[in-house]
This record gives structure tokens, C-alpha cells and sequence, in this order.
């Protein structure tokens, strides 16, 4: 239909890729714009209904981000940092939403991503899904609630393949927590313990990382006290609830304007 939303993909070919395309298949008032791959990708070329399992969709996986930008309304991508940054750039020229669902992504490509929401509109979070992101404001809450000697740990499971650690549904609790003490998490993290590391400080949030087989996302925020404790926790069973988050926010930042979106902007949630 002609009013409905066109959304581009990155990373067509990727598990990601397939499951948005075919969510985008079936939704009605949406529309495949169009898929990106990587220069050189065995993809290219290929018909993206036959990459996600569909009948042909008429529209192959191409390596011209300009082109597929600059005809859609939204992309959605889920990349890797240095991709991201220059779909970022593209977006903001196209004046489009850009849906950010990649990890990994250092201060520098954190300042370059602000810098194109001056121009285009970007949801950035790292994890879609409506359940985390209401996990996020539970583990606000607790946190202001309790002091600093109930110790914060934050647990993370992902399949064998994932690259970064923590990852950044972990990392976007551990941000939570801090905001709840009022405390910066850079200054109040521990990571990666090994060896004779001493005593826990208190006030600290500590993170642990798991890989292992096919998990799609486990992730628990412990709060430890005296003789007890508190767990929130999230299972995703399916990396469509990532999916269906990021075209909600795809659709939700249709006509809003230039700026740097979060999930929680998306929903609602304080």
C-alpha cells in the first residue's frame, strides 16, 4: 500500500535480518523496503523473501545503503559499531528513523550517533524487547530504593557466536541500577574477576558473562543483602521479541522529529 511504512534492513542475510524481514512480511501497514549487506557478502544478489523463507519478494540484498536509505522511511539495525556509525550518517542525510539495535559500540561511536540524531531521528537501545526494558525500570526502582549495602550483580547469557561482553541488554540494566543510586556506572563497575581481586567494594555493580550453544538472551540483576536476596530476571526464548520491539520503534518514531530516542521513549516507561 502506498501509506505504508517502508522499512529498510541491515544485515539481511543475518539471523536478525531474516526474522525482521519476515515480520515486516506479515504486518500489515508495513512494507520491505529494502535489505543491506556488506561489500562482498554471499548474500548479495540474493532475493530477500528466499533468505527469510518467504516466496520471492521481488527485492535482492544490495551493498547500495545510499540508494536503499534514501527510499525508505525507517531502518532497522542491528549491525556492528563501525556499520552502525555510517548508516547513523545516512539516516541523518535522509532525514529518516533509524532504529539502533547493535552492541559493542565504543564512546566515540556513541558521540557520533548523538551528533546524527541532530538530524535524524534514532532510537538506540541495547535491547528491544518490551520485557527487558520494563525489567530496566523494575531494577531503577530497586535500586533507589536500597542502599548501598545490598550488592548489585548482574548475570548475562548468550549463544556461543556473540562478540561483545557484557552485553548491551547487561550493560543497559547496569546503567539502570546506577541511575537508581545516583551513581555513574563507568566509576562504579566491576568486571572480569579472576585471581586474588580482594574484597567486593561496596557500591559496586558487578557484571558476569556467560557464552555457551544457541541461548538467545538470559540476563539477572541481583540485589544481595544481609541473609537475603532479590532476583529480576528476563528469558528471551526468541530473538523475534527483539524483532518486534525495533519495528515498533520503527513505527513510533514516524513524524517525531530529529533526536536521540530510547526504548523506554518508545513505551512510555519512566
Amino acid at each position: 500500500m502506498a501509506d505504508d511504512i517502508k522499512i529498510a534492513v541491515t544485515g539481511a542475510g543475518g539471523r536478525m535480518g531474516r526474522t525482521l524481514i519476515g515480520l515486516i512480511h506479515e504486518t500489515a501497514g508495513l512494507a520491505l523496503a529494502g535489505g543491506i549487506e556488506a561489500e562482498g557478502s554471499p548474500h548479495l544478489g540474493a532475493d530477500l523473501g528466499t533468505l527469510a523463507g518467504l516466496p520471492p519478494l521481488g527485492i535482492a540484498a544490495s551493498d547500495d545503503a545510499l540508494g536503499i536509505i534514501a527510499g525508505a522511511d525507517a531502518l532497522v539495525d542491528f549491525s556492528v559499531p563501525a556499520a552502525s556509525v555510517e548508516f547513523a550518517a545516512l539516516t541523518a542525510q535522509a532525514r529518516i528513523v533509524h532504529v539502533i539495535g547493535t552492541t559493542g559500540l565504543s564512546e566515540a561511536d556513541e558521540a557520533r550517533i548523538a551528533a546524527a540524531a541532530r538530524h535524524a531521528t534514532i532510537v538506540k537501545a541495547g535491547n528491544m524487547s518490551l520485557g527487558v526494558n520494563l525489567l530496566a525500570a523494575l531494577v531503577r526502582q530497586a535500586a533507589r530504593a536500597l542502599d548501598a549495602s545490598w550488592d548489585i550483580e548482574i548475570v548475562e547469557m548468550h549463544h556461543r557466536h556473540k562478540v561483545d561482553a557484557p552485553s548491551g541488554t547487561a550493560l543497559l540494566l547496569g546503567q539502570a541500577a546506577a541511575e537508581g543510586r545516583g551513581v555513574e556506572l563507568r566509576e562504579n563497575s566491576e568486571r572480569g574477576r579472576d585471581g586474588q581481586t580482594g574484597a567486593r567494594k561496596e557500591g559496586a555493580i558487578g557484571f558476569a558473562s556467560l557464552r555457551g550453544g544457541s541461548v538467545v538472551g538470559d540476563h539477572e540483576v541481583i540485589f544481595a543483602g544481609a541473609q537475603e536476596r532479590i532476583v529480576l530476571g528476563h528469558v528471551a526464548e526468541d530473538r523475534g521479541v527483539f524483532a518486534r520491539g525495533a519495528l515498533k520503534a520503527a513505527q513510533w518514531g514516524q513524524g517525531k522529529g530529529p533526536g536521540l530516542f530510547s526504548m523506554a521513549d518508545v513505551l512510555g516507561i519512566e
